[in-house]
């Protein structure tokens, strides 16, 4: 599935008013974040991801990498804020129009 502009917008909307969960530092990624990301993107569905200063990777190659990783939607990579969503299986909360 590849989400719309028209869904993206929406989420970009949801997305707003949460605050981020995760925070990539110097260290990068590693194989414990991405299990705790899978875990909450279940739970939560949307989830914002900050990029801390002393990271010096790419900050697209980063939110590429997390999007595939986590088998998820990049919607939107604006500064050093990511913003991924990945539909859920059993507690599904937002509806896409």
């Amino acid at each position: 599935m590849v989400l719309t502009g028209k869904q993206k917008r929406y989420l970009r909307s949801k997305a707003h008013h949460i605050d981020p969960i995760f925070q990539i530092g110097k260290s990068g990624i590693n194989s414990n974040m991405i299990t705790q990301l899978d875990e909450t993107l279940e739970k939560r569905e949307l989830i914002k991801i900050h990029i801390l200063q002393n990271n010096l990777d790419d900050k697209q190659e980063l939110a590429n990498e997390l999007s595939v990783q986590t088998n998820s939607h990049l919607v939107q990579l604006i500064g050093s804020m990511i913003v991924l969503y990945r539909e859920s299986k059993e507690s599904k909360q937002i509806e896409l129009p």
